[in-house]
C-alpha cells in the first residue's frame, strides 16, 4: 500500500492485488459495503493519517480505479464540514466518522513508469510484436511512463507482456489523468512503434 498527497483535501493511495489478497478481497469487492473492505479503508486512513498527517471525519468522497494486472487506485477527497462544538463531536459514533461516496472506474489502461529513457526503448522493442495498436509515453516528475490501451490480447500473451515491462519498469499508481494534466507528451501515438522506429 502506497500513499501519496495530491493536495490538502485529496490523497491517492495504491493498492496492490497483494495488499487485496493479504485481506480476502476480491477487486469486485471494493464497491461493495462489507466489513472487510471497510477495515481496509481504515488501514488506509491510519496509514494516510501516520504517514502524510492526513486527518479524515465527516463526509468522504472515494474514486476507486481499477487498474489491470497492477491493482486499484483510490482517490480520497474530503469533504468541507463546518467547524463542530466539541460536544458535536463527542456524540459522533465511530462508525459515522465516514460517510463514504464510492464511484467505481474501471481502466483498460496499462500504466508503467521507466527510470530513463534506455528502459523504455528497450521495453519498447521487446513488446513491439504483442501490439497493433503502441499507445502514447509521457515525462512527468522525472520519469517516462508508457500507457497502452485497447489491448486485444490473449491471457498468455498478456501476461508476457506485463512480465517484460515489469523488467524494465514498474506498474504506477500515476493515472492517465495526471499524465496528460502535468505531464509533458514524448509520442502522443502509436509511441512503441514510433520509439521502435526512431531509436535502437
Amino acid at each position: 500500500m502506497r500513499v501519496e498527497r495530491l493536495g490538502q483535501d485529496k490523497i491517492r493511495i495504491f493498492l496492490t492485488f497483494d495488499d487485496l489478497s493479504e485481506r480476502g478481497i476480491e477487486k469486485e469487492d471494493m464497491w461493495r459495503d462489507i466489513p472487510k473492505v471497510h477495515e481496509l479503508f481504515n488501514d488506509m486512513m491510519e496509514q494516510a493519517y501516520q504517514e502524510l498527517g492526513f486527518e479524515v471525519s465527516g463526509p468522504v468522497a472515494v474514486e476507486v480505479f481499477a487498474l489491470p494486472a497492477q491493482g486499484m487506485v483510490v482517490i480520497v477527497t474530503r469533504g468541507k464540514t463546518g467547524s463542530k462544538s466539541e460536544k458535536e463531536e463527542e456524540e459522533y459514533d465511530e462508525d459515522e466518522v465516514y460517510e463514504l461516496e464510492v464511484t467505481l472506474e474501471e481502466s483498460d489502461l496499462v500504466i508503467y513508469s521507466f527510470r530513463d529513457f534506455e528502459h523504455l526503448v528497450e521495453a519498447a522493442h521487446r513488446i513491439n510484436a504483442f501490439l497493433i495498436n503502441g499507445g502514447s509515453a509521457y515525462f512527468y516528475q522525472g520519469k517516462y511512463y508508457l500507457v497502452l490501451e485497447e489491448l486485444d490480447l490473449d491471457q498468455e500473451r498478456y501476461q508476457k507482456m506485463i512480465a517484460i515491462l515489469s523488467e524494465y519498469g514498474e506498474a504506477t499508481p500515476t493515472t492517465v489523468y495526471v499524465l496528460e494534466e502535468y505531464g509533458k507528451v514524448v509520442v502522443a501515438d502509436d509511441a512503441v512503434k514510433e520509439i521502435c522506429r526512431h531509436f535502437t
